[in-house]
């Protein structure tokens, strides 16, 4: 009767959810899928890879806007003395202004303003912008990867954790019912010693049997909780142990259909990741190969100024705050970074190697990825054997315990005899329980390796 309880208890944890002990006030449903959509916003820590990512596509932007022209004004009022002249200032704005140029050395000062404009525009660079918008794609390309490797590797991470509390929920099914036989077998025990069938001893070993399954079921209790809450950390969610209630219970009672497996790893994000590791080296290695190109730069420039002195020498100060002249020019600079020959050959050696590191990086991850799927694979056969053997064995260690227990009402069987059926019952119960999670827990590592989770939430009822 006990043991019909328990799986009372079981059955309604699976079609419910209902923890055993769980409260009535604020509880949360949980689905896996729930843990995979809750895990993208509960973490500050992925928003700050996605932050990172959308900062990084402005990079794009501004390597195409180098394009655009760059017009700067300015404005200039001083004084300075009358030796100083100007004329056109490139590439800067302005020098101090006061007057021409005297046949004498004169250290008065005077008033001079002067408003200005200039206009440079960088049309063509053989291929330097080219290479440093390539270069920013790749960034891009880069940050979006380690967000959805950082997505995927927590989405695992909730994932595991859901299949740890589901198997730890079911032990605790089971550790209950393993006490409810021991209180059972206590009774009886009294009962017998009574009559006096039993020696009392037996009576005190139940009793000690029963602290040390009830202790038992504690520290299942404390690492069932700690799992809840570890999950909580990875979704954003907030409350206690007994306020959630676990949909996908049932993944201790089947085991999955073996999946299409044919896909290959390299939709991993992690493969994804050194994969844009490598655009990378090879962008920055273009822009360094292009840095030695020459530029064509066009620029204007015009401006007004005002003097307090006059080109014979007569000053004038309020004349210093006038716009009373004005010049404008237009022209065409190529420019070519002659001595940078060696120092840009360095660069490419630089970045040739860090590159090929890149690459080498890659190929490992090819190869660890390619072993992993193969050992995911080898692992869900082997487990899927396991379990399918599983049920016998808690089929027949429970017959047995259910022979011992009437032999031992009987007076055929000692107390050591009994323990030891129970042990084994309650052992084969834990493993058929562990088994078929197992044979998820290798669907699982087959979805992470090949990057796929879907191959295992598809199997999900």
């Amino acid at each position: 009767m006990p043991y019909f309880r328990s799986l009372v208890v079981i059955a309604a944890a699976t079609l419910f959810g209902i923890l055993p002990g769980a409260s009535d006030a604020q509880q949360h449903v949980v689905s896996i899928r729930d843990v995979l959509a809750l895990v993208e916003t509960g973490q500050p820590q992925l928003r700050a890879y996605k932050d990172q990512s959308a900062a990084t596509a402005a990079n794009v932007d501004l390597a195409r806007n180098t394009l655009l022209p760059n017009l700067t004004g300015g404005y200039q009022a001083g004084y300075a003395t009358d030796n100083n002249i100007t004329g056109m200032s490139y590439p800067g704005l302005l020098m101090p202004i006061s007057g021409p140029v005297a046949a004498y050395s004169n250290n008065n000062v005077i008033p001079g303003t002067a408003l200005t404009a200039f206009l440079q525009w960088t049309p063509l660079t053989f291929g330097q912008r080219a290479a440093a918008v390539e270069k920013a794609a790749a960034e891009f390309k880069l940050s979006g990867s380690a967000y959805d490797n950082a997505l995927f590797q927590q989405r695992y991470a909730g994932i595991l954790t859901y299949l740890s509390i589901v198997y730890l929920q079911k032990l605790l099914v089971t550790e209950q019912a393993n006490i409810d036989r021991t209180q059972v077998s206590l009774g009886q025990s009294l009962e017998l010693a009574k009559r006096g069938l039993r020696p009392g001893l037996d009576t005190v070993q139940f009793q000690s049997l029963l602290a040390q399954a009830t202790m038992e079921r504690l520290n299942t209790q404390r690492l069932y909780t700690a799992q809840v809450l570890e999950l909580c950390r990875l979704t954003g969610l907030q409350g206690k142990a007994a306020d959630f209630i676990f949909t996908d219970t049932a993944l201790t009672l089947h085991i999955p259909a073996l999946p299409d497996t044919s896909g290959t790893y390299i939709q991993n994000p992690g493969y994804q990741y050194y994969r844009a590791q490598v655009a990378l080296g090879a962008a920055n290695l273009k822009e360094v190969q292009r840095g030695w190109r020459p530029k064509l730069d066009v620029w204007a420039n015009a401006y007004s100024r005002g003097s307090g002195i006059d080109q014979n020498g007569v000053v004038n100060r309020p004349d210093g705050w006038m716009l009373s002249r004005t010049n404008y020019g237009a022209g065409v600079q190529l420019s070519f970074p002659i001595l940078q020959f060696a120092r840009v050959n360095i660069q490419k050696r630089q970045y040739r190697n860090l590159l090929q590191a890149d690459q080498d990086q890659l190929a490992q991850v090819d190869i660890n990825l390619r072993r992993q799927v193969e050992t995911a694979e080898s692992n869900y056969q082997q487990n899927l054997l396991v379990a399918q053997e599983a049920p016998v064995q808690s089929q027949a260690a429970r017959l047995s315990y259910q022979g011992l227990e009437l032999s031992y009402k009987s007076g055929l069987v000692d107390f050591t005899r009994l323990t030891q059926g129970q042990y084994q019952l309650l052992n084969a119960e834990m493993a058929e329980a562990d088994a078929n999670l197992q044979v998820w827990r290798a669907l699982l590592d087959i979805g992470v390796a090949k990057g796929n989770l879907n191959l295992f939430t598809d199997q999900l009822k």
